[in-house]
């Protein structure tokens, strides 16, 4: 198996840039303590990225990620757990395409 060097050096990299951010943050604030408002708006952060992520999938998808998305919401609205609605959600899409959407 060849391993191409532009894949391998990008993979680095990124692995590189990532855990730069991470240990960053956790350095910064090792050094002050925010503000109780700083630490409030930080709590939203992983659930408005998440968001971001997903919206324009669902807003260009066809039915199956519009299924998906209902999906989720109706199990994350039910439980209020981040793992059901999520699988669910997957589980659901790819049912619909699998079966109904061919």
């Amino acid at each position: 198996m060849r391993v191409d060097p532009w894949i391998f050096l990008t993979i680095v990299s990124m692995a590189v840039a990532t855990y730069a951010t991470r240990a960053g943050g956790y350095w910064l604030f090792s050094r002050f303590t925010p503000p109780d408002a700083v630490r409030t708006m930080l709590t939203y952060v992983p659930g408005t990225l998440f968001i971001s992520f997903v919206t324009p999938s669902i807003i260009n998808g066809g039915w199956k990620e519009w299924i998906g998305a209902l999906v989720t919401l109706a199990v994350a609205m039910r439980t209020r757990s981040p793992a059901w609605p999520i699988a669910l959600g997957t589980a659901a899409a790819w049912i619909s395409a699998e079966t109904f959407l061919r």
